[in-house]
């Protein structure tokens, strides 16, 4: 809250989502906004999969040297 925001986070040139003044109506995305908002899920979600690998290979199930795999 009180940290400066982290570059890269938002466009404010991109944004023209400010409302004005008794406007309700909300603004239409852009065919480059919703290709910018698809690259950021994919790279969430490749960030989420790369952790999730992490925490199961942390706290996961390790086969006992002795037992057979299956």
């Amino acid at each position: 809250m009180f940290n400066p925001a982290v570059e890269g986070y938002q466009d404010t040139e991109a944004d023209n989502s400010k409302p004005k003044w008794k406007e309700s109506r909300k603004t239409k995305l852009t065919l480059r906004q919703i290709r910018k908002l698809r690259k950021m899920l994919d790279v969430r979600n490749f960030e989420k999969a790369k952790y999730i690998k992490k925490v199961h290979e942390q706290y996961g199930v390790k086969p006992e040297a002795g037992a057979p795999t299956v």
